[in-house]
């Protein structure tokens, strides 16, 4: 058993495979979760009258190897094989995502399609220089005809702003790798799975956890403590305070806890920053405070499985709704559902903490839920036959057009601070994925376990390269700067 001492801060994908290596690794671990009772963050897994609920959606899927062989060493044979199948919704008509250039052309109709034909050949010849915002980076790929239509809707509804405010850095990350051209080309010259020349698309299909992603992180859990982790539970942290090169972790409960060599956090940065002691400089307490975050609401709904659609999810496009994306959890297990008579929808309803939408009772919540699921025709009101409300606080960080001004001077000013360590979405403020997340994770735990900085956590995901454009058998190596850094020059 080594004689260092790490706290870590949040019991999320980051903070547990943080924990999960470093105790496996004789390391004292102390894990902070400000949750009474779950564990795995927005990866948890919410119950109801015997039904599971995931809380945005998680696919099982990572460019990296080691990523993979985490989540088989924890959950091993609960790992099911699932299809990847997601459509979106636009003016009564479903269209398949990613977008096939000939089924949404046909769907449009032709003066529809040869307007956005005609458009996309405008942003080819005279495409914008340098977008600085998603509406200029997506019209670039697309044209501003399809970017209305299949980006503009859907994108506003998620964070709440005009697209022309978003940074191009979110289209960049999420989107790369597909454009109009490429759809185009792989219609009229489709290439044979792994032929020369195959423009990757999303995955077909992925891993999942029987019982829902929580299933995943409890697992994990009872296998830390296992290995002598020590999780609290409620253990929401307060302050953390570097004295000579020690650092101590203040509870709100009053309880303080010292000794600690190294911290790694997962919590929000905006709160994160105004909690160390000695504290930050003005200028970055300053960034800290402006940064934002995007909530939701899952209205889940529950009714007879009449077979309407098998879609993990779909996106609605339709501004005649509120509703953003509908989840069919059985389509990613049919365990999460008890009876296998029945089904259950989650409809998410993105907003901000504390706005007209957050404070809707949740009676009325499930009210305007049953209404839009009828609307869009995916269930009559009369079929629902129950239903709940699962809120979601910081569920994104917000990539706004100064975003990342404000994490440079956080970063600029973390020098300052010896053995604190930033990992997983909320720490970073980087709209990372979970094995992003948990990356992060890993390469802070090498850090720790070498005595040095020898990854850069910051690059990961670095260069936006989509989460699901290879294969599982494609591994990003340390050459690329993408998935898994290279080394730094301490190293």
């Amino acid at each position: 058993m080594s004689e260092q001492k790490v706290a870590v801060i949040g019991a999320g994908p980051a903070g547990l495979t943080a924990a999960y290596l470093l105790s496996k690794a004789g390391v004292l671990v102390e894990v902070f979760e400000s949750d009474p009772e779950y564990v795995g963050g927005i990866s948890r897994t919410e119950k109801y009258k015997g039904y599971h609920f995931d809380i945005g959606g998680h696919r099982f899927f990572s460019k990296s190897r080691e990523v993979e062989d985490f989540w088989t060493e924890i959950l091993g044979d609960d790992m099911l094989q699932r299809p990847r199948s997601s459509r979106i919704y636009y003016q009564k008509k479903f269209f398949k995502y990613p977008l096939v250039a000939m089924d949404a052309l046909r769907k449009l109709g032709f003066w529809k399609s040869a307007s956005c034909l005609t458009s996309y050949a405008k942003a080819k010849l005279f495409p914008i220089r340098n977008p600085q915002n998603f509406e200029e980076w997506v019209s670039n790929q697309f044209g501003k005809k399809l970017y209305s239509i299949f980006f503009k809707t859907y994108t506003e509804k998620v964070w709440g702003v005009p697209c022309s405010e978003i940074s191009a850095d979110w289209a960049a990350q999420r989107i790369k790798g597909l454009s109009m051209s490429t759809l185009i080309r792989n219609a009229l010259f489709p290439q044979k799975a792994g032929g020369e020349g195959l423009i990757k698309t999303l995955i077909d299909s992925f891993r999942y956890p029987r019982l829902g992603p929580g299933m995943m992180w409890e697992t994990c859990t009872t296998k830390c403590r296992q290995q002598g982790a020590v999780i609290r539970m409620n253990a929401r942290v307060e302050s953390i305070t570097l004295r000579q090169n020690k650092w101590s972790v203040r509870l709100q409960s009053g309880e303080t806890l010292d000794g600690f060599e190294q911290v790694i956090s997962s919590a929000p940065l905006r709160e994160l920053v105004r909690s160390v002691l000695p504290a930050f400089p003005g200028e970055a307490l300053q960034a800290a405070s402006l940064l934002g975050y995007r909530d939701f609401i899952t209205v889940i709904l529950i009714l007879p499985d009449r077979g309407v659609f098998s879609d993990n999810w779909i996106y609605i496009h339709d501004p005649a709704v509120k509703v953003g994306r509908i989840q069919n959890f059985k389509s990613w297990s049919p365990e999460m559902v008890p009876d296998p008579g029945m089904t259950a929808y989650g409809l998410e309803y993105f907003c901000f903490d504390g706005d007209g939408l957050w404070n809707t009772p949740d009676p009325d919540l499930i009210e305007m839920a049953k209404k839009e699921i009828a609307q869009i025709g995916l269930a009559s009101e009369k079929d629902i036959q129950d239903g709940c409300v699962v809120r979601q606080k910081k569920a994104y960080p917000v990539y706004d057009r100064l975003y990342k001004e404000r994490v440079a001077i956080i970063r600029n000013a973390l020098d300052a601070y010896p053995g604190l360590q930033l990992v997983g979405r909320n720490g970073m403020h980087k709209y990372n994925n979970q094995d992003h997340s948990m990356m992060t994770a890993m390469l802070a735990v090498k850090n720790i376990l070498a005595g040095k900085t020898v990854f850069n956590l910051w690059q990961v995901n670095e260069d936006a390269i989509y989460h699901e454009t290879i294969g599982a058998d494609e591994e990003e190596t340390s050459q690329t700067g993408r998935l898994i850094p290279v080394r730094t020059e301490s190293a």
